[in-house]
């Protein structure tokens, strides 16, 4: 029952963590091409920067920039924060449900390091944490004042927090860790930054002072940052769906390439949608192809040439599945985490294997996804053999 009720509350609490990041997204989305949209007009209201005329649903809108605020504001002026800060706070409970409490199965995996459950929770908070502080520092230092640089820096800092963190957990819990590293910061700016710095213009408003404009200029940058990250975060989120990712051995390098792909399409969608000719920025979707073309490469599978004299039968596989698997793949699970088997996937005859030797491939020999946490120690050579085994079938 508790394995039962576990899976809800971590489909209720993923389901929200969707809902309110695809509101964050859409609203983030929407205000950086509204914002690079816009255009100057041969008659505009005093202290306008520019406006924008849009269209959807039937109806049509008139949209006003100001340089720095209005002399007045108006008493419902609408805040965009609750769709931030509620997809950090669903997603570390997401976090907590789904690796917290099952530290051992989806965050330790003792061929990377071997460390307590506390101890692997303890990293996961702390770099969280330091990863926000560390990039609130650069982007407050003179680095933060070149936007170049600082691209770099950032970069630089995500990809380091990329190896650091495939080199204490587990395939899978590392990759999410950086979706989740790369989150805080988005969360944090808008939660530390963008939102303070508008206060401090309203509160300035509110006293007949005059903002100071480099407020609203910071929010700016940490705003164009979030949308920039979001690409690379999103696919960093859904990573452990895809062990050719989680579980290569330079995983952090396919951070890397994740990084400079996502960036660059978003890249082309923003100055495509500020009205840049096509031409002139062609060169960021050719920079993404070439990355996905350096990951393809890095991930294609190798056949490994010691699998050829490898003598299998059906009773060996059994053996091995029943030693390793059918603690989970099993109609009655006998494992603590599953009420019923993952996916629906069983492994209990030869049948079902040879069924779902796909599966077995990517999971359990292409990748040490499976067993999860490597609880039950299977070895590299039970791996080889069930490689043997699927390439025969």
């Amino acid at each position: 029952m508790m394995a039962f009720l576990a899976d809800w509350l971590n489909l209720l609490i993923r389901w929200a963590h969707m809902v309110v990041g695809i509101g964050w997204i859409g609203a983030s989305f929407y205000f950086i091409g509204l914002d690079v949209a816009l255009k100057k007009r041969e008659v505009m209201n005093p202290g306008v920067y520019g406006t924008a005329w849009e269209v959807h649903g039937g109806g049509f809108y008139h949209v006003e920039k100001y340089t720095v605020a209005p002399k007045h504001l108006p008493d419902d002026l609408i805040w965009y924060k609750w769709e931030a800060y509620l997809t950090f706070v669903t997603g570390f409970l997401l976090l907590i449900v789904q690796y917290y409490l099952n530290p051992t199965a989806f965050l330790i995996d003792p061929s990377v390091a071997v460390l307590y459950p506390w101890q692997a929770i303890m990293i996961s908070v702390i770099g969280l944490i330091a990863g926000w502080f560390v990039y609130d520092g650069i982007c407050r230092s003179s680095i933060g004042k070149n936007t170049g640089l600082l691209a770099v820096a950032v970069f630089a800092l995500i990809v380091a927090a990329a190896w650091g963190f495939t080199h204490v957990f587990s395939g899978r819990g590392a990759l999410i860790h950086v979706g989740a590293f790369v989150g805080t910061m988005m969360a944090a700016n808008v939660f530390a930054i963008i939102i303070p710095n508008q206060k401090k213009i309203v509160a300035s408003l509110l006293k007949g002072e005059a903002p100071d404009p480099r407020l609203g200029a910071i929010g700016k940058q940490r705003s164009v940052h979030n949308t920039y990250l979001t690409l690379p975060v999103l696919l960093m989120m859904v990573s452990n769906h895809y062990p050719f990712l989680t579980n290569h051995p330079q995983s952090w390098l396919l951070v890397a390439l994740v990084l400079v792909i996502g960036g660059t399409v978003r890249h082309f969608f923003v100055r495509h949608e500020a009205g840049d000719p096509t031409g002139q920025i062609l060169w960021a979707p050719g920079i993404a192809a070439a990355g996905i073309l350096i990951a393809l490469y890095l991930t294609a599978p190798r056949i490994d040439p010691s699998l050829a004299g490898l003598k299998v039968s059906d009773a060996d596989v059994l053996k091995i599945t029943a030693t390793h698997c059918v603690m989970c793949h099993a109609a009655k699970p006998t494992h603590d985490g599953f009420a019923a088997p993952p996916k629906g996937v069983m492994l209990t005859s030869i049948d079902l294997i040879r069924q779902h030797k796909t599966e077995i491939l990517a999971q359990a020999v292409n990748s040490n996804t499976m067993p999860l946490g490597n609880e039950t120690g299977i070895t590299d050579q039970e791996r080889k053999l069930l490689a043997a085994w699927i390439a025969r079938q």
